[in-house]
């Protein structure tokens, strides 16, 4: 996972390159905790465009991290979310409280 911070737009962007699932959520949990509390970003935005698996420890991890932004006052959105992870979202009701947004308005 690679996290990238731009200071004017007060913007955090993590771009998840690897399967979220029970082996991998804590390593991605971690890192994405200290940079959000690090940078106290206004807007926090996952790119979803390497993800090719997720399973239900990956939806918790995501809600998790929304919590964390949203208690420091930042939003978050989705991006590059492929049609099987956008189903997974739909069904698990994430999509009403985290959006998929256009990778243009976002970044």
């Amino acid at each position: 996972m690679n996290s990238r911070y731009v200071d004017k737009d007060k913007l955090l962007l993590f771009e998840i390159t690897e399967e979220i699932d029970h082996h991998t959520t804590e390593k991605i949990r971690r890192k994405m905790d200290n940079e959000i509390q690090r940078y106290m970003p206004k807007r926090t935005v996952f790119d979803f465009d390497k993800v090719t698996f997720m399973d239900s420890a990956g939806i918790g991890m995501l809600i998790g991290r929304y919590k964390v932004a949203r208690m420091l006052g930042g939003s978050v959105e989705l991006i590059n979310v492929s049609p099987g992870i956008k189903k997974i979202f739909e069904m698990c009701g994430v999509l009403k409280i985290i959006p998929i947004v256009d990778n243009k308005r976002a970044v």
